[in-house]
Formats: structure tokens, sequence, C-alpha cells
């Protein structure tokens, strides 16, 4: 497993020093209009940390006035992606435009966002700054993670919706087949690795149609799960998706709050105890672009992704799964009635723990 790990790892590196190539012989700036997933120029969350970790830690910021030490991590940034420094940084939203992505930097464990959208393709680089002013750790996160941070509930309530249907088949696949993008996809599979982590990006022979999907999956039914407690959904949805992977023919499972949670099968996974489905800052309807690697040269909506819904009962401390329904993003609200969830504020504050640094 351990060499697998760094196989994956040198493989990142490589293709994101492509991409850096690229970039410079093309002398691209962060102005420079880039479609979300190009294989030739687009860096994946992944190879941004990798890329800002090697250039940026350890370094001493220790006597740089605030806009200084500003200017001197955006300089930085460019030269680790391969950009040309600007004369001046814009201030468009986002601030690197070609690649989507905001910096902050932390020192203090408070993020601060201002009157700016959250898409599920824009990029947050957090650069965690000691006390002593020497950036000790970067992180890459999109909105969907920032949302999973939020304790107070706005970010994972802003968009919430229920079952319309009665609750009368076990399982159900509520999408005949895929959106016509994925299918074209899907009718290339032939089969996947089952050492193949289910966090790593989809490829195209290895992604399934959604009924097979659904017909690996319905058999969870009648299955049983830990309760833990009311506060402990996270907790609850890691031993769901565990067994999910299970059926799926994955032999290792890794919860890190991404989304969709499954993304080598553009799965997305609710466990259910109550009516109320928590859909976070996005419809699954959207066309919103995710940030994933072009497939067929495509980019990969929000509403391509496939949304795997399972009820359960509480009985004392299990929770018994009754009924699971398979969706596509794009049909979802054929099937689940929208309502109204949680309004944001202008200003956006999250908390980040030594959690989220571990993450």
């Amino acid at each position: 497993m351990t060499y697998l790990i760094l196989r994956r790892q040198q493989r990142m590196k490589n293709s994101a020093q492509m991409i850096k190539d690229n970039i410079m012989k093309e002398q691209l700036t962060i102005y420079h209009e880039i479609e979300v997933g190009d294989p030739e120029f687009w860096y994946s969350t992944e190879q941004m940390e990798e890329l800002l970790n090697e250039a940026l830690q350890g370094t001493d910021l220790n006597g740089m006035a605030l806009r200084t030490r500003s200017k001197f991590v955006k300089v930085k940034i460019c030269e680790a992606f391969g950009y040309q420094v600007p004369k001046s940084f814009k201030k468009t939203q986002p601030r690197f435009l070609s690649q989507k992505f905001d910096v902050y930097n932390q020192k203090s464990n408070n993020l601060q966002i201002w009157n700016e959208e959250i898409s599920p393709s824009r990029r947050y680089v957090l650069i965690k700054i000691s006390f002593d002013d020497i950036i000790t750790q970067v992180k890459v996160v999109t909105g969907d993670v920032l949302a999973t941070l939020d304790s107070t509930g706005t970010l994972t309530q802003k968009y919430q919706a229920k079952y319309a249907g009665v609750h009368e088949r076990k399982a159900t696949l509520l999408s005949e087949c895929d959106t016509d993008f994925i299918q074209s996809i899907t009718q290339s599979y032939n089969s996947f690795d089952e050492f193949t982590a289910p966090d790593t990006n989809p490829k195209e022979d290895e992604l399934m149609g959604i009924d097979e999907i659904f017909d690996k999956l319905k058999d969870l039914i009648g299955t049983k799960i830990p309760y833990i407690g009311a506060t402990q959904e996270r907790n609850r949805g890691g031993h769901l998706h565990k067994m999910i992977c299970d059926a799926l023919g994955y032999n290792n499972f890794k919860e890190n709050g991404q989304f969709p949670d499954i993304k080598h099968q553009l799965l997305e996974v609710k466990l259910q105890t109550s009516e109320t489905i928590d859909l976070g800052l996005f419809t699954p309807n959207s066309y919103e672009l995710l940030d994933i690697p072009q497939l067929n040269n495509e980019s990969i909506s929000m509403l391509d992704v496939r949304y795997a819904i399972f009820y359960g009962d509480v009985i004392e401390d299990t929770i018994t799964i009754t009924h699971f329904y398979l969706v596509t993003g794009e049909d979802f609200f054929t099937y689940f009635k929208p309502f109204g969830g949680k309004g944001i504020n202008k200003k956006i504050q999250i908390p980040l723990n030594e959690e989220f640094w571990n993450l």
C-alpha cells in the first residue's frame, strides 16, 4: 500500500511539473482564462498544495508589513506555478483568475471571507503562519470543504430538500441513466484496480454507469451502522462510506470532506435519519463546474454527479438502513422537493482547527 501511495504521489508531481512547463512555455499570466479541468493547464487542488508547500514552507515573513507580505506571497505563488509575475496585482475576484483561487494568510485560526461567492471549482489557498512569522503549512481547499468546517450550519444548510414521494420500494433507481455526457464516458467502463483510492479523480475507463452502481449498493438495505450520537453525522457517514466503498470494489477508504464523497465514481452519499436533506452550498442540478480533471476533454458539472441517498431508522444506538435512492444531480429535483435553508451573510467566518490542518 505504501508503494502505491508513493507511486500516486510521484505521478501527481510529474503531471504538476508538466502543467508548470506548459504555462511557462505559453508565458501565461494569472489573468489568462483556463477551462476547469484542462489537462494541459489546470492544476488540481492536490497539485496546487504540493507545489505551494514545496515553495513556501519555511519562508520567513518576519519584519514585513502586511501589504508587503501579501505581495511577497503572491509573487512566490506565481513563481511556483510557472506564471509570469504581473507588475501589479489586479483586484479581481478571485485574485488568481487563471486557476480560480484566492489566498488567505492565516496567523489566526479564524478564516474570514467577505462578499464573495463560494463555488465548487473555486479554490482557497490557506497559508498557516506561526507566531514568529514563519510559513509552516499550505492547505488548498474548495468551497464544499469549507462548508464542512462551518460549525454554525450556515453553509451546509444553504440548500435543503426532502423526498417528494412516499417511501414504498426499499431500493429505487430514480434516474434510469446518467447525464448524456457521463453516459458517453461510462460506455468505456472496463474495471478498476481494487487498490485504487476512492478519493482519486475519475478516469474514462474506470467510471461505472449509474445502473451498475445501483446494483452494487442495493444490498446495503438492512445493514446497521452505529448511531454514535446526534452530533456525530460525519462519523456516522464515515461508517456508511466505508461500506459503500467495499460494495463498489475498493479495498480502502478515506474520508476527507471532499465533494463528491467518492470522487472516483462521481458519487455523493447522504445518510438520512430525518426527511430534511442538507445539500450545502450548491444545488445538485447546477451547471457549476467541479474541480476535477476533464474527461474526454470536457469539464464535469454538478449535475453529472450521482447522489446515493440512504434513509435509516434509529433504534437505541444503531441505525438500520431502510431505503435507498440513486439519482443524478440533473434529475434530483424531479424527485426531491427543494425548500429554503439558511441565508448566507456577506461575511463568513470559519474556524480552522488542528484537525483541518491535518486532513
